[in-house]
């Protein structure tokens, strides 16, 4: 049930929480959510001895996360808006606790997927915190709490391979996934204690219809990208499920364009500055992701190839985690331009310093520190740009669409970093050389996935010159009578879409 609009505030009642600890408590949610997703990346090979099942079986244990991930971020932003974020923000860290416990007492295939399911269902936690910042946060500190929000994803992704590695070369392997449990539950405490439930609310019935057509195209898509390597990409199966995937997202979009409140707000995401930052975000997921695929294979590969540099999982883990400490770092000067620039400038800059660290990658790969300066430029690229995204979009849409809005972009980037592992799966699988009877990924093959790294960051740099200059303003803006507190549109309002 909606909560009701909200009351001025009793004068016996307690001060509002320092909005600091209110930045610290949702970004170290964000820490969370997004080591969990590499977490498991140490035991992958290992996958198949330990839950008694086959490779190709043993995959789902990724897959089932990727695809529950998509599916999960622009519905819980949607319900975040409707019903509370903060309220969204708890249950999918809930969620991850149950598919945390799931996974650590599970010994087969079955109950790892499933639990790796419930995981994957808790990735709408940075947009809903980037949602509530919003809400609560003073004007003057939200582009830095924006930043260092966004920032978490890269920490997260940087800090929990090292730790994996640590505790799958020393601990029993269920020890990842009670680790995982231990870290959400400290999450979920903050932010009972410290993070209050915004009063911005759309109101309104959920979108079923919506939400069941966009996970079924989601579905469709995440799935023939993630799995089109293995099956073939002419495959009959890979081929269905992108065609199915075309043909069910196109009736979601018509028929989204026909409800009153629907689950995806498309003439929204159709404004200049929403649409542009939103394909940018997919060259720059791409871009980003492209180093995080190369390096760790680059760093494990035999010496004696000649370019590989014959380290362990837990090497290849610290050489990526100070992008991740680079990213955080960077939110601050993000910010400060942000608040003087503009986000489209950050941007910018962003895309071009991450296309500037692939150019180096290029005549830098022999050595550990040149691969550690690479991970660090391209990690000073992603804090400039991941701060600028969400600033884009919340600059362009009203403060009761923000975590719908805000999860599509989180969306976009993910597609983008699918996008990448397809495409680099499909170059290294054909530019190989052969080593002690194995075909191993070739020197020019890692080189070409940078290249083509470096020319998505160039790609999201200019879609980002056109986005406008200045935001485009809201449908509330467009309606000055009505209320920041209205909770639905009053007579001579833009009427809901």
């Amino acid at each position: 049930m909606v909560d009701p609009l909200p009351r001025p505030a009793d004068s016996g009642k307690s001060a509002p929480p320092n909005p600091n600890v209110i930045v610290a408590v949702l970004a170290f949610a964000g820490i969370v959510i997004s080591a969990m997703q590499t977490l498991v990346i140490p035991i992958v090979p290992k996958l198949p001895t330990l839950l008694h099942t086959s490779a190709s079986d043993a995959a789902w244990a990724v897959t089932a996360t990727l695809l529950a991930a998509s599916v999960a971020t622009p519905i819980a932003g949607r319900l975040g808006d409707m019903y509370g974020k903060r309220r969204m923000l708890l249950l999918s860290t809930v969620l991850l606790l149950a598919g945390s416990v799931l996974c650590a007492v599970s010994g087969s295939l079955a109950p790892m997927v499933v639990g790796r399911v419930l995981q994957g269902l808790s990735a709408g936690v940075v947009p809903l915190g980037l949602s509530i910042m919003r809400d609560e946060l003073p004007a003057e500190k939200l582009a830095t709490a924006t930043a260092v929000m966004s920032a978490s994803i890269g920490v997260g992704a940087a800090l929990g391979l090292p730790l994996a590695a640590v505790i799958a070369d020393n601990f029993d392997w269920h020890a990842l996934f009670w680790t995982s449990f231990g870290l959400g539950a400290v999450g979920l405490a903050l932010v009972l204690l410290f993070v209050p439930e915004s009063k911005v609310r759309t109101g309104g019935r959920f979108d079923l219809v919506g939400g069941a057509g966009l996970a079924a195209g989601l579905v469709c898509l995440m799935l023939a990208i993630s799995k089109g390597g293995d099956w073939g990409w002419s495959s009959g199966t890979t081929l269905g499920l992108f065609t199915a995937a075309v043909v069910v997202l196109v009736l979601w979009g018509f028929f989204e364009l026909r409800v009153s409140r629907p689950l995806v707000d498309l003439r929204t995401t159709a404004r200049r500055q929403v649409l542009l930052t939103n394909i940018a975000s997919i060259a720059f997921g791409f871009s980003m992701f492209a180093t995080s695929l190369v390096m760790p294979q680059l760093l494990q590969m035999p010496a004696q190839t000649g370019y590989g540099l014959g380290r362990s999982m837990l090497t290849a883990g610290l050489v990526l985690a100070p992008q991740g400490l680079m990213v955080m770092l960077i939110a601050s000067v993000s910010a400060t331009i942000t608040k003087t620039r503009g986000p489209k400038a950050t941007l910018m800059i962003g895309a071009m310093i991450v296309a500037c660290g692939y150019g180096l990658s290029l005549v830098m790969m022999s050595e550990v520190w040149e691969l550690i300066v690479i991970s660090c430029v391209i990690g000073a690229g992603v804090g400039f740009a991941y701060g600028a995204m969400p600033a884009l979009i919340m600059d362009a849409v009203d403060a009761s669409e923000t975590a719908a809005a805000n999860s599509l972009n989180t969306l976009m980037r993910a597609i983008g970093s699918s996008v990448a592992s397809a495409v680099a799966g499909v170059v290294l699988a054909h530019m190989t050389t052969d080593f002690a009877g194995l075909a191993l990924p070739s020197e020019n093959g890692f080189k070409v996935v940078m290249a083509i790294g470096g020319a998505a960051a160039l790609g999201s740099l200019t879609v980002a010159a056109f986005i406008p200059r200045r935001p485009q303003p809201t449908r509330a803006e467009l309606a000055p009578h009505r209320t920041a507190d209205s909770a639905a549109p009053v007579s001579g309002a833009v009427p809901e879409v």
